[in-house]
């Protein structure tokens, strides 16, 4: 409860809390100067902002020489611990290792259950945010690519999406895995729904896909990244 109530005081502050979104989104690290040009204060209020953040574990900071001589800057980035703000308390880890290791148990037949669960929720976010647009089927690329970046948003991926010129192939990075703390136990299995939740993102949204993982963050890079062969 103490520590819930120290990451409550640091996020009351509107400008903490902004500085703390873009962050999450920026996905590397971030200087001092950066932050005060970005939100338009005062270097030291900015450093006050990032260090009351970093007391309460929310991000990680280090200093590093720049090369151009001087004083090493301080960067800042996210921290990998859990931020769960929850009343009364919820363990909902707890319950997912639970069902993970729930579908191992029952061998083949329950791993592909959760593949197909994991599938049709992907497919669900999509139709969800078009219901939330009232949008129809009838989707340019541009629409199509909007909602794939909307869903993965809303599902706390931290998505970053670029596509070719003649819209054949997309280019995606995820910076942040939902199921990370899971995942680290059951990689594959965890790591294979994953792949279907975005298979049936995709595939609520083009006529064939053909998905292809490139990177992984839980074999020590930076991103999960993947290819998107797609026709509309």
């Amino acid at each position: 409860m103490e520590k819930t109530l120290k990451i409550t005081n640091v996020l009351s502050d509107p400008t903490r809390y902004y500085i703390y979104q873009y962050i999450t989104k920026r996905h590397q690290d971030v200087t001092v100067q950066e932050i005060a040009d970005n939100f338009n204060i005062h270097p030291n209020v900015a450093r006050l902002h990032l260090s009351k953040l970093e007391d309460v574990n929310m991000l990680l900071s280090e200093t590093k020489k720049t090369g151009k001589g001087g004083r090493p800057s301080r960067l800042y980035r996210l921290s990998e611990d859990i931020i769960q703000l929850n009343f009364p308390f919820r363990d909902y880890q707890l319950l997912s290792k639970i069902a993970m290791e729930t579908f191992i148990h029952l061998g083949e037949a329950g791993k592909r259950a959760l593949y197909e669960t994991g599938k049709r929720f992907g497919t669900e976010m999509i139709e969800q945010e078009m219901t939330r647009n009232q949008e129809s089927s009838n989707l340019s690329f541009e629409q199509k690519l909007h909602f794939l970046r909307s869903a993965a948003t809303m599902a706390g991926f931290y998505p970053e999406f670029e596509a070719n010129e003649d819209h054949t192939k997309i280019y995606f990075q995820i910076f942040n895995c939902p199921f990370k703390e899971v995942a680290q136990e059951h990689t594959k299995t965890v790591c294979e729904t994953h792949y279907e939740f975005l298979r049936g993102m995709f595939e609520a949204l083009f006529e064939s896909v053909d998905l292809i993982e490139k990177e992984n963050m839980l074999h020590g890079c930076n991103s999960c990244s993947y290819h998107a062969l797609v026709t509309s």
